[in-house]
């Protein structure tokens, strides 16, 4: 085994020398122009490469596996054997020819890749195809969606938005939920609109599906002029396309005039319906105090009639009066004083009775007044809310 290492070292020494010779003598020129030449081999031997670990990858790629190492650490006997086995290899390498391919066989490579290449080209061609439909898809729902969203921001800037800046008519709660109610209930529609035209489409594809699978069976293949027929086809059903959606918008600028006019009407048969209930109310308050007033006129003339009892027989007693004796007049006068307090009393009562009916009187003939003066107007509010019946 020494003998062979020492064979091998004096080999690349002598190699080296006729090289390091070699090279001395050539010139820089010389040498600057076998570099290229050598680069220029190598990018070819290196392109050569990678085409063949292509093929061969490609029709045996289990072989090209690589396998399972058991051992992670050698020993360094082995790796004493591998390193004498390198140095046999580089001392053979100088003495052996490498096996090159043939011309044959390096052009049956370069058309399989050839053809691969343009397989991974028309691959690509597709998927790149595929991205900008589904790119322009997207660009197109964007749009949409952004004219939709401009759409309902100028309806809500229109509805709510300058009432709430002008603050002219108050933006309540309930017409804001009703806003939005309407909005959502619409966009339902919509998607349910969407959803039956999707169904509609699958089940027109999978009717198409069947009707080209049955042309397949049938052996009936499409032609070109089958291709043209279809384009016109094509070309007038997106002209009809087109007619429906002009259609469709001016139908949609017809119901937002038409919702307008059913929310200001909406809105004046509410301030209607507040003012009538207004109105109720006020009524039935004024009712409620002429019942109380009634009722208190009623007790203050049964106590007026109850005082003239009295006074007419108090009277009656004066008129029959005779003149009893000392004590008896002087118990009769004491009586008599409590009798006439209790006179002024009443007579008080009455008085006050009488001043209370007067401001009683008083008010009926103010809700009176008022209630005259209310009739024109609730009339003429009634005729503004039915303008047809007039």
């Amino acid at each position: 085994m020494a003998d062979t290492e020492t064979e091998s070292v004096k080999t690349d020494s002598q190699t080296g020398e006729d090289l390091g010779g070699l090279v001395s003598e050539l010139s820089i020129e010389h040498l600057r122009t076998l570099i290229e030449q050598t680069s220029n081999a190598i990018e070819v031997l290196k392109a050569e490469v990678d085409m063949l670990e292509k093929v061969v990858k490609r029709i045996e790629p289990k072989d090209l596996a690589p396998q399972p190492t058991t051992d992670l650490k050698m020993s360094s006997a082995e790796s004493r054997e591998q390193t004498r086995a390198r140095r046999r290899s580089r001392s053979r390498s100088t003495t052996e020819r490498l096996n090159n391919l043939t011309a044959e066989q390096k052009c049956t490579i370069a058309q399989q890749e050839l053809e691969e290449m343009k397989q991974d080209i028309e691959k690509l061609h597709q998927n790149s195809e595929r991205t900008l439909r589904h790119l322009k898809a997207t660009m197109d729902e964007a749009e949409i969606r952004w004219a939709e969203i401009k759409k309902s921001s100028y309806e809500f800037e229109r509805d709510i938005g300058k009432a709430m800046v002008q603050k002219k008519t108050p933006v309540t709660a309930e017409k804001l939920m009703r806003y939005l109610d309407e909005k959502t209930r619409s966009r339902d529609m919509l998607a349910d609109k969407l959803r039956l035209k999707n169904t509609a489409l699958k089940v027109q594809k999978k009717k198409l599906m069947l009707q080209m699978k049955q042309k397949e069976e049938m052996g009936e293949v499409l032609h070109e002029v089958d291709f043209q027929q279809l384009k016109i086809e094509n070309t007038q059903f997106l002209d009809r396309i087109d007619e429906r959606n002009q259609d469709l918008l001016q139908l949609k600028l017809t119901a937002g005039n038409t919702l307008q006019i059913l929310c200001f009407y909406k809105e004046k048969l509410q301030n209607m319906t507040l003012g009538s209930n207004c109105l109720a109310k006020e009524i039935s308050l004024r009712q409620e105090m002429l019942q109380k007033i009634e009722g208190e006129t009623e007790l203050v003339e049964e106590e007026r009639a109850k005082a003239e009892c009295l006074n007419k027989k108090l009277q009656k007693q004066l008129s029959d009066y005779r003149v009893p004796d000392v004590f008896e007049y002087v118990n009769k006068k004491i009586d008599h004083g409590d009798l006439e307090k209790s006179v002024k009393v009443w007579e008080r009562k009455v008085e006050i009775a009488e001043m209370s009916i007067k401001t009683y009187r008083k008010a009926w003939e103010q809700m009176k007044t008022a209630n005259t003066q209310l009739q024109p107007f609730v009339k003429f509010q009634v005729g503004q809310s039915n303008p047809e019946a007039k």
